[in-house]
């Protein structure tokens, strides 16, 4: 299996898989009864621990002062959207499936800062990613409107 196949495998479809059954988890302890505060730091407790599996396991202490507030500062932005998520669902009764399509259009997000920012628009074709973008925003908008 080619590296780039592998990457994708490992970074793109895993992912996909373990963040939307983490989405699911997130609705039913919501459901169990948590709140959001409480709910970021068991979450927090769990990544800090997978945290320090991966350091012993991969045996790499690589890190300096820039790449810790790079890391500190997408944590504090995902936080943030973490605790969104789980104040619509706990205090104002939103769907799951209604919310899902609508924050992972954060993906346009990624790809624009990606293709302007990091100069990646050299290494991937652009109107593939455009279709793939206007996919993404359809998706959303369907999503939010399937209210009955």
């Amino acid at each position: 299996m080619k590296a780039n196949t592998l990457g994708l495998i490992i970074g793109g479809l895993l992912p996909a898989v373990f963040l939307g059954l983490s989405s699911v988890f997130q609705k039913t302890s919501n459901r169990a009864g948590i709140a959001a505060g409480p709910f970021l730091l068991v979450v927090g407790a769990v990544v800090l621990l997978v945290g320090l599996i991966l350091t012993a396991i991969q045996r790499d202490l690589t890190i300096n002062w820039t790449s810790a507030a790079h890391g500190a500062a997408g944590a504090a932005l995902w936080a943030a959207g973490m605790a969104c998520i789980a104040t619509a669902l706990g205090r104002y009764h939103a769907q799951l499936s209604q919310l899902v399509p609508l924050y992972n259009m954060n993906t346009l997000v990624a790809v624009g800062v990606g293709l302007v920012v990091l100069s990646e628009w050299h290494t991937v074709h652009p109107v593939k990613i455009l279709a793939a973008s206007v996919l993404t925003i359809a998706g959303g908008v369907l999503a939010a409107l399937s209210t009955r």
